[in-house]
């Protein structure tokens, strides 16, 4: 009787861990889905995507400009919106067309224009925009458009029935960069903080170089499982590109 129970009971928290494994969402060999000239989609997981939209410079040619969408549920968050308005109403469009999800929020991750160049597209769409209240100080200095709502240090916001979570660490590539972490997959979008692979230290017109390894640091000591990050610039990775941005930017 006594090994029956144990069989019973071997097989119950079998079915239950094989459960719990098979609802956790799995990261896939990114896939493109969608292209144009201006917008490219690319899905990286059962529930997000990575959008990459284009900036012309004088310094650096034409630059491909990385956001993250988080879907679950019928429900979306965006962060960073693309360069421009225009492509901004063609991620829009495709999330509506495609996701067929309700748009929650539209989160710039700093002030520059590859984070929020397209936010009026949203606003014109009665879309919600969260920011670190010093994106919205400086959005305003520099006259472009202006998030609706601000937070201090962090916010959680609700995507379905799960959550993502934004962050202000510290200065870095700005001095009102953020991060996005997306716990049920583990992804963060580490924007123009987090370096790819191989990077150079990019535009530092309003960098601070002194602080941008310690800020990153916090970012790994506080997500430690994390299994992709997206930068604001190039390939996405594993916590490599944490420790690569770290080394990048360590005072010597």
């Amino acid at each position: 009787m006594k090994n029956t129970t144990k069989i019973i009971v071997s097989i119950l928290l079998s079915i239950i861990v094989f459960s719990c494994s098979s609802q956790k969402s799995k990261i896939l060999a990114p896939k493109i889905v969608y292209k144009s000239d201006d917008l490219i989609i690319t899905k990286i997981s059962d529930n997000t995507y990575e959008h990459t939209s284009f900036l012309q410079t004088q310094s650096f040619g034409k630059v491909p400009c990385n956001g993250l969408i988080v879907h679950n549920t019928k429900e979306t968050i965006v962060f960073d919106t693309t360069t421009d308005e225009k492509s901004s109403e063609e991620l829009i469009k495709w999330i509506n067309q495609n996701l067929h999800s309700k748009i929650n929020a539209i989160v710039p991750t700093h002030f520059h224009e590859d984070c929020l160049g397209g936010l009026k597209a949203f606003h014109n769409h009665n879309i919600p925009s969260y920011s670190y209240f010093k994106t919205i100080e400086f959005a305003k200095e520099n006259d472009y458009d202006i998030p609706e709502n601000s937070f201090k240090d962090s916010i959680i916001l609700k995507v379905g029935n799960k959550t993502s979570i934004v962050k202000f660490f510290g200065e870095g590539h700005t001095k009102d960069n953020v991060i996005a972490y997306f716990p049920s997959e583990e992804i963060m979008f580490g924007g123009c903080l987090i370096k790819e692979m191989n990077a150079s230290k990019g535009y530092l017109g309003d960098a601070n170089v002194e602080t941008w390894s310690s800020t990153v640091e916090k970012v790994k000591k506080e997500y430690p499982n994390v299994k992709m990050i997206i930068p604001g610039h190039g390939e996405f990775g594993d916590k490599k590109l944490l420790d690569y941005t770290i080394n990048l930017f360590k005072v010597k």
